[in-house]
Order: structure tokens, then sequence, then C-alpha cells
């Protein structure tokens, strides 16, 4: 049993302390965001937040992740707000969006900490692999995710997605409040 907060919200994983959070996130607790790429940490699809810090969730035990903040790409910014989000939509550096969860994460990890970064520091930051080869538009959008982080430029906003979060959460339920009794998030059956 490992206890976290994910996506601010208390979770109880009753599951092998073994299991990569990858396996948590995606089976136990439906956010499918973040996504399987090599399960070896070379590719970067599986990033997330895990106390502020870019992690790769296939690398990180749901047992190592006792007691800490997780963040996935569902709960950076339910309206794809986020200066990332906003700008890799605006300078149109996604492709198949397969890897597009894991590298939003990166940058904005970056961008959350140094929101000034040169090319350099992006490509330090940011070593996911894109197998469709969106690496020099993606450069220039962290650096205007950036710009508009310090409020130096905005962006007219990307179209909202389709489906409002509540609906979305009712077709697809990703995380149900711990029973008031037990405190465990129990999956819910389909």
């Amino acid at each position: 049993m490992s206890r976290m907060t994910v996506n601010d919200r208390p979770v109880e994983f009753l599951m092998d302390d073994d299991t990569p959070l990858l396996w948590a996130l995606r089976d136990a607790a439906n956010l499918t965001g973040t996504k399987y790429g090599c399960g070896t940490g070379d590719c970067g699809s599986c990033m997330v937040h895990i106390d502020g810090e870019p992690l790769r969730s296939c690398l990180v035990t749901i047992g190592e992740a006792e007691g800490r903040f997780v963040t996935t790409i569902e709960g950076l910014s339910g309206d794809r707000s986020h200066p990332v989000q906003q700008a890799l939509v605006a300078q149109q550096a996604i492709q198949c969006g397969f890897c597009t969860p894991g590298i939003v994460m990166a940058a904005a990890a970056l961008i959350n900490r140094n929101p000034g970064a040169s090319e350099a520091d992006i490509k330090a930051a940011v070593p996911n692999l894109c197998r469709c080869g969106v690496y020099p538009r993606l450069v220039s959008a962290i650096q205007r995710a950036g710009r508009v982080a310090r409020r130096q430029e905005r962006i007219s906003a990307a179209p909202a997605p389709g489906i409002s979060s509540e609906d979305a959460a009712r077709e697809v339920p990703a995380l149900a409040a711990p029973p008031e009794e037990s405190g465990r998030a129990e999956p819910e059956n389909r």
C-alpha cells in the first residue's frame, strides 16, 4: 500500500510497493496521459512531476513515491492553459502526440525554474525522444513559453478541449474520491 498525492488528490494504491508509478497511474488511477514508451527511462514519454521535479515514472516505484506529490499531464492544467501547452500548439510543435505529454512535463518543469532558458538549457532539460522530429519547433516553442511565463508575450489561446473536464471525468473516471469510511480510492468498475 502506498499513499501519495496525485494531481492534488490523496490516493492510496493497493498494489505491491515495487510497482512502477507509471503502471499505477495508468492502470489503477486511469491517468493514461502518462505514456509507456520504452520502460527503461530512455524516451521520456512517461515523465511526471514528483515534488515539482520531472522524473520518468517507469523508473520510480510507488513505494519510492510514498508521501510525495505527483503531477501528471492531466493535473498540469485542466484547460490546457499552461504556457508550454499553449506554445506547443501555437508553434505547431506537435505531430503524432504520443511523446507530447512527457515533453510538456519536462518543459513545464524547466520553465517553472528557468523561464529564460537558452537553447542549450532546453536541450539538456528536455531529453525526450520524438520519432516525428519536432525538435527545432520544440526549442522555439519552449522559448516562447518562457516569454509567456515572464509576461513578455501573449499567445492567443489554443482551442479549449471539446469536452469539459467534468464531462470527461464522468466518461472516463480518472480518480475517485476516497470513500469516507475507509479513506481508500477504489477504481470504479465499468
